[in-house]
């Protein structure tokens, strides 16, 4: 199995400076080789007879023409950057991938800035990067320490946000199956929290709320000065001292977060051998303003992400209910099906006077905690 850790690193002075140039480097690369891609396009549909192009074709040209700069960086920058960039392609001519869409231009500008590399070690606790034909001064980076870093290291990404830099370290690791509890549950995932045969499990906890409020306050912030100075505010010490922190913030949030559902998604595939949820279509849900905030902080599609990978890891069965299974409009104890009218929505149910939390079946009269219910409907599947 490949198993990524995410960790911190600390370049010195001379070693930020190499980061940064492949950083943009990699960019370069991408930009020329999507330019040169549309270019050999182009004259594709002009003159049928010329090749169509490919990341073997885009690679030889941009090869061909480096400049004498481009020969003191790795050059595994650039096969990896146009190999990415066949994969992008391969994507759009598919539209069932997610995100669907044409390959565009890299900014300079945006937040985050980064390379990959195969030909990286791990030297006695720091990364070593290939070091490039000519150069003298060339240094260890050190990571931030991590309990477990064993197995056979792959292609890794480097990448520089908010001023820090960051490595996803692949590693090729022979993972030991969980033993068999025999035991099976169902997780019901909702907004702020989520359900399950054991008990809730609190996706938004209260402590993120001082953390939500400082981040509104910035963001005002930061609105009102661009406002009031407009393109000379973001050059201002204070205003990139106010976004340092609103990014530190943001780190904050989400690093609380993934905690929660690691432990929680470690716990299910401890606990139980098959695990039920359901197939949820996040982004065509349509929702309130303040619903839709709750929605994307719950995190459901990491949590269905984390506890998929982590149930082919380990020998564990994961069902996924289909999205047309009534999960929350039936009820457990006789498998009466609402419609109309008499459907529970996020308010619950105007015409019968319910709240949201509650499942009343009209038909058998039986009252049920509403996300109890639906555990229970998923747990009918298995």
């Amino acid at each position: 199995m490949i198993r990524t850790q995410k960790v911190r690193l600390y370049p010195n002075r001379h070693m930020a400076k190499v980061l940064d140039s492949l950083c943009d480097y990699r960019r370069y690369c991408w930009n020329e080789g999507l330019s040169t891609w549309n270019d050999m396009y182009d004259l594709h549909t002009l003159d049928l007879s010329s090749p169509r192009p490919s990341a073997y074709s885009v690679r030889n040209e941009l090869v061909g023409n480096k400049a004498d700069w481009q020969y003191e960086l790795s050059a595994r920058t650039l096969q990896l950057a146009v190999a990415d960039l066949g994969h992008a392609w391969q994507n759009f001519l598919d539209k069932s991938q997610p995100d669907w869409g044409k390959p565009t231009f890299k900014s300079k500008k945006a937040a985050r800035q980064g390379f990959k590399t195969d030909r990286a070690k791990l030297v006695a606790g720091k990364v070593r990067l290939d070091k490039p034909r000519g150069v003298k001064d060339w240094y260890d980076i050190r990571i931030s320490k991590h309990s477990d870093l064993s197995g056979v290291l792959k292609v890794i990404s480097i990448y520089r946000e908010n001023g820090k830099y960051w490595a996803s370290l692949p590693l090729e690791v022979e993972l030991d199956a969980k033993l068999r509890t025999g035991d099976v549950s169902a997780v019901d995932v909702n907004v702020g929290h989520l359900n399950y045969t054991a008990g809730v499990v609190g996706a938004v906890p209260k402590r993120l709320r001082k953390l939500y409020q400082r981040i509104k306050f910035y963001q005002k912030q930061l609105a009102h000065k661009r406002v009031m100075n407009g393109n000379k505010a973001t050059k201002s010490g204070r205003y990139v001292a106010m976004r340092a922190k609103l990014q530190r913030d943001y780190r904050k949030v989400a690093n609380i977060q993934h905690d929660i559902m690691q432990k929680f998604t470690t716990k299910l595939v401890n606990d139980y051998d098959t695990i039920v949820i359901e197939d949820l279509s996040v982004k065509s849900m349509q929702m309130s303003h303040i619903a839709s905030k709750g929605l994307q902080r719950s995190m459901f599609g990491y949590f269905r992400q984390i506890l998929t990978y982590k149930c082919d890891w380990y020998g564990k069965e994961l069902i996924l209910a289909d999205r047309q299974y009534p999960s929350t409009q039936r009820c457990s104890k006789c498998g009466h099906i609402k419609s109309g009218n008499n459907k529970i929505t996020l308010q619950g149910n105007a015409t019968h006077q319910t709240k949201h939390n509650e499942y009343v079946c009209y038909s058998c009269g039986a009252v049920i905690d509403r996300d109890e219910n639906a555990v229970a409907n998923l747990l009918a599947l298995i």
